[in-house]
């Protein structure tokens, strides 16, 4: 029990780490504009040396694309809740991963400590879902849209580590779940003693 509640927390550990970088970074995406390399990540672009908040990104983006006011409004709407979807579930998986980091901790030293170790590896789980869905919604908008706009572009290291970090963290959720199905159970230590 001991093994795997330790493994999970090692990956638990280094998933939260992951994920802070990638969400953090600006290099989750990386092209060619007007011949020089820029990149973007969650919360700005950077041309030139110069980093800049995508709210004009879009208004720039979508001036140059579309000249009718009412598909401009649309499209602007869409890739904002595109860049708010994803934020968000970047942020509630750190969030998920630390608190069940807190949880796993402490099952060390709690009575009850198969709960405690199966709420922390459900709430890995959860955490390692909220990022799959973020990292998801960021690659159909980019493919989509971005990647048709950019003739030279990749995804980077940024967004690598994202799905780096899903891995670590699904796979800490299924250490900690697989931890209680190994942990002997009190009737069965009763029973064996008595």
């Amino acid at each position: 029990m001991y093994t795997l509640m330790g493994g999970g927390l090692l990956c638990a550990v280094s998933g939260l780490i992951l994920l802070i970088v990638a969400t953090a970074t600006d290099f989750w995406m990386q092209y060619r504009y007007s011949g020089n390399l820029s990149n973007q990540g969650l919360w700005r672009f950077c041309m030139s040396g110069k980093c800049h908040p995508h709210t004009i990104s879009i208004g720039a983006t979508l001036r140059v694309v579309s000249r009718m006011q009412l598909m401009q409004n649309a499209a602007t709407r869409i890739l904002q809740a595109f860049w708010d979807a994803t934020r968000a579930f970047m942020l509630l998986s750190i969030l998920s991963c630390f608190a069940a980091i807190i949880l796993g901790l402490t099952a060390f030293s709690s009575s009850s400590r198969a709960s405690r170790t199966r709420s922390a590896g459900i709430t890995l789980l959860i955490a390692g879902l909220f990022a799959l869905l973020g990292l998801s919604v960021y690659t159909g908008v980019t493919v989509n849209f971005f990647g048709k706009r950019y003739a030279d572009w990749r995804f980077s290291w940024s967004y690598i580590l994202g799905w780096i970090a899903v891995i670590l963290t699904l796979s800490a959720g299924i250490f900690h779940v697989c931890a209680v199905s190994k942990s002997p159970s009190p009737e069965s230590s009763n029973a064996a003693s008595g």
